[in-house]
C-alpha cells in the first residue's frame, strides 16, 4: 500500500474535481470554469514547515571500563504539512490561527456528518519527527452527505499506531427531526492482511521462539574464539554484541522487528466487505452544544482467502467500532465552561484514539 500512497492521493484529488464536474465537461468552457470555481470555493490550499527542540540531551554513565559518559542526543522535532481542505465548520468550532499550518486538530473531521449537505473534501500528509522517530501520517476523504444518503471514500496512515486502510461507505440515511439521524449501509476496507504473525511459524513445540536460526536467516552472523568468547555481528559486518546477555536484549529484538516488517512488506493487500451501522446527533447553542457520532461494523463478509482476519480470529465474527463525542456547556455564560472533545476507533482489535477535557474561567 506505501507504493500506491501517491497514486491513490491523486486519484481522490482528481475524483473530486471529477464528481463536481462529470456534467459540465460536456458544455461550454465557460460553464466549466463555473464548476470547477464552485467545487473549491471555500477550500483553503496550505502548506507549513513547523518545528521545535526535543527531549533535553541525557547522559548516560557506565563503570564497565572506569567511569565513562556518554551524551544521548535527540534530533529537533518537525513537521513538514501539505494539505487541501473545504470542510464547513460546525456552530462549536472557531479558527485559532490566521493561517492553516497543519497542526489543527478537528475531532469533528471523523464525524460521519458535516454541518451542511452537499460535497466535501480533506487531504492532507504529514512529514514527522518526534523525538527522535519519523512518521508519515495522511487524512484523505471525499464525503457528500443527502437528506436519505451518505457516500464517503477515506484513506488514513497513522504512524503512531501504526494503522493504514483505505474505506468507502455508501449508506442510507434516515433523519429523526433535525438533530438527529440513524444510517446503516455497507463498507470496504483496504489493508494490510491485519492478524498476520510472520513470527508464528518460528514459534518451537515448548512455545519458546527459535530466534537465533531466524537472526541467521536474516544476514546476523555467530563468531566464536575459541577461548569461550563470542561475539555476534549484525547483516553489514558491525559488531552488536559480545555476550549473550547483550545479543538476545539488544539485537534479537531488533532483527525480530526487520523480519516482521520484512514479511508483512511481502503481502498483498486484502479487501474486507463490512455491514456498517451508525448515528449522528448535532445540537448547538452559544451556552451548550453536543455532537456525537457513531459506527459498529457487526457483520464481515469472509472470502475464504488466505490472510482473511476470519482466520486469525478463529473464523469468527468480530465488532469493528468508531465513535466521537464533542460537548461544551457554559456554566456562567462567556465566564466558566466545561468541556469534552475525543474519538475513539477500533478496526482488526488495533485501537487508537484522541481526547480532551477541561474548564475555561475567565476573570471580570
Amino acid at each position: 500500500m506505501k507504493q500506491k500512497i501517491a497514486y491513490i492521493f491523486v486519484l481522490l484529488f482528481w475524483l473530486t474535481v471529477s464528481c463536481a464536474l462529470g456534467q459540465s465537461t460536456a458544455k461550454k468552457e465557460n460553464n466549466f470554469k463555473n464548476g470547477l470555481k464552485k467545487t473549491f470555493k471555500f477550500a483553503t490550499f496550505y502548506g507549513a514547515v513547523n518545528g521545535g527542540n526535543s527531549v533535553s540531551d541525557v547522559d548516560v554513565f557506565s563503570i564497565t571500563n572506569g567511569l565513562q559518559t556518554t551524551t544521548v542526543e535527540t534530533p529537533y522535532d518537525y513537521s513538514l504539512a501539505f494539505g487541501v481542505r473545504k470542510i464547513a465548520r460546525l456552530g462549536y468550532e472557531n479558527r485559532a490561527n490566521t493561517f492553516y499550518n497543519g497542526t489543527e486538530n478537528s475531532f469533528s473531521d471523523a464525524a460521519t456528518i458535516g454541518k451542511i449537505k452537499g460535497f466535501e473534501f480533506l487531504f492532507e500528509v504529514d512529514w514527522k519527527r518526534q523525538q527522535g522517530m519519523q512518521f508519515l501520517d495522511q487524512h484523505h476523504f471525499l464525503r457528500y452527505i443527502a437528506n436519505d444518503y451518505i457516500v464517503k471514500i477515506e484513506y488514513i496512515q497513522d504512524g503512531f499506531a501504526d494503522i493504514q486502510y483505505f474505506e468507502a461507505s455508501e449508506r442510507y440515511r434516515y433523519k429523526v427531526g433535525k438533530k438527529l439521524s440513524f444510517n446503516i449501509g455497507a463498507v470496504q476496507r483496504l489493508s494490510e492482511p491485519y492478524g498476520y504473525d510472520p513470527l508464528e511459524e518460528w514459534i518451537l513445540s515448548n512455545g519458546n521462539l527459535h530466534y537465533t536460526d531466524l537472526a541467521i536467516q536474516q544476514g546476523y552472523s555467530v563468531q566464536f574464539d575459541g577461548n569461550g568468547g563470542i561475539q555476534y555481528f549484525n547483516p553489514s559486518g558491525n559488531l552488536v554484541a559480545e555476550n549473550t546477555e547483550v545479543w538476545e536484549a539488544v539485537a534479537i529484538p531488533t532483527a525480530l522487528s526487520e523480519y516482521v516488517e520484512q514479511e508483512r512488506s511481502k503481502l498483498d493487500n486484502t479487501l474486507q466487505h463490512s455491514i456498517v451501522i451508525g448515528f449522528d446527533f448535532y445540537h448547538y447553542d452559544k451556552s451548550f452544544w453536543l455532537h456525537s457520532w457513531g459506527n459498529i461494523m457487526p457483520y464481515h463478509y469472509d472470502d475464504g482467502s488466505e490472510f482473511s482476519y476470519h482466520k486469525y480470529n478463529d473464523n469468527k465474527q468480530w465488532l469493528d467500532y468508531s465513535g466521537g463525542l464533542i460537548f461544551g456547556y457554559y456554566i456562567i455564560p462567556k465566564q466558566l465552561g466545561i468541556f469534552a472533545e475525543g474519538k475513539y476507533n477500533k478496526y482488526w482489535n488495533r485501537n487508537w484514539h484522541d481526547f480532551s477535557f477541561g474548564f475555561n474561567y475567565v476573570i471580570k
